[in-house]
């Protein structure tokens, strides 16, 4: 009798279910950590704003407002160059500040907001990380 080499039919259905379900789970999971990933570029420019304001407080002792941009000389932050989150929004007074910017692209319904103060930590809210 002569061995035949191969796969048998069975053995490739196998394989190829196995594959199925291990997509399943990896994808949903993969996009979750891509979108976290986009979201660093926004939390990294909010983090610049929040620099700038502290420096602008100390110069003027209250805080800046500037309009939806991705641009200002007031606080010198330029969101230009970045990928996903290219606008942001500012305002504030002289106890206090906020800031908001939302992704476009590939990171849209995700929006970052922080918050602050003369004292204390600033306030972080991510929102549309679980989408």
């Amino acid at each position: 009798m002569k061995k035949t080499k191969g796969f048998t039919l069975v053995e490739l259905v196998i394989v190829i279910v196995i594959v199925g379900i291990l997509s399943i789970v990896a994808v949903p999971i993969y996009r979750g950590y891509t979108r976290k990933a986009m979201a660093s570029e926004g939390r990294a420019l909010l983090g610049t704003i929040q620099t700038a304001q502290k420096v602008y407080y100390t110069e003027f002792a209250t805080f800046a407002t500037v309009g939806g941009t991705n641009f200002t000389t007031i606080i010198d932050v330029d969101a230009r160059p970045n990928k996903y989150f290219r606008t942001f929004g500012v305002t504030g007074n002289g106890t206090e500040w906020s800031a908001i910017t939302s992704g476009v692209d590939a990171a849209s319904g995700i929006s970052i907001t922080i918050k602050g103060s003369r004292t204390g930590q600033p306030i972080w809210i991510d929102a549309g990380l679980n989408n």
